[in-house]
């Protein structure tokens, strides 16, 4: 595990595609009014994070960039494509159901959504992604603000926190909070209920 300057990630917020249980990957989908609502609650939690002038990054997929829009309250933005959602090749825009059903051996693995993106044909794969994410941590040099998607966003934490590739599909995915990673610890910021 190496030392990387503090981090405060935001998922998106829920899309159309998630409340289907589709996979994105590179594809998109809009924010339901849950998403929005959720991408709401970043932005109450992210004015004393914004305070404190961070670099901040974001996927130049349109869900993260709405949900940007919302969470970051106008604040400028770079645009890294490095923090694109893991590609799911030719299962992009199918349903868990669809590929499980179509796939016996893996759905009787009980996977996790890391591990159906990882075995899917055509797909970028775990070794690919991991170290996309791992030269864009490598490349921070103040803290930042990283607003992505979840898979994405369980592999960083995970490279952050020193754990196993295996326990990153374990770790919580949610959206509407804010993940902050901070001397490989991390906690969770929530907006005042």
């Amino acid at each position: 595990m190496s030392a990387h300057p503090k981090i405060w990630f935001l998922r998106h917020g829920q899309t159309e595609w998630n409340r289907a249980f589709r996979l994105q990957g590179h594809l998109d989908s809009p924010l339901t009014d849950q998403g929005i609502a959720e991408a709401a609650q970043q932005a109450q939690v992210m004015p004393e994070v914004l305070a404190q002038k961070p670099d901040i990054l974001v996927s130049p997929l349109g869900r993260a960039q709405q949900t940007a829009q919302i969470a970051l309250d106008g604040a400028s933005f770079q645009t890294d494509a490095r923090l694109m959602e893991i590609h799911a090749g030719g299962w992009q825009g199918l349903t868990r159901d669809e590929i499980l059903a179509a796939n016996p051996d893996l759905a009787a693995r009980r996977p996790a959504p890391l591990d159906i993106y990882a075995a899917a044909p055509g797909g970028e794969g775990l070794p690919a992604f991991r170290g996309r994410i791992r030269a864009l941590l490598d490349s921070l040099t103040a803290p930042t603000v990283l607003v992505a998607h979840g898979l994405w966003g369980q592999v960083l934490r995970a490279e952050v926190r020193g754990l196993d590739l295996a326990a990153a599909g374990g770790l919580s995915n949610r959206q509407g909070c804010v993940y902050l990673l901070e001397n490989g610890m991390e906690s969770v910021l929530e907006s005042p209920a």
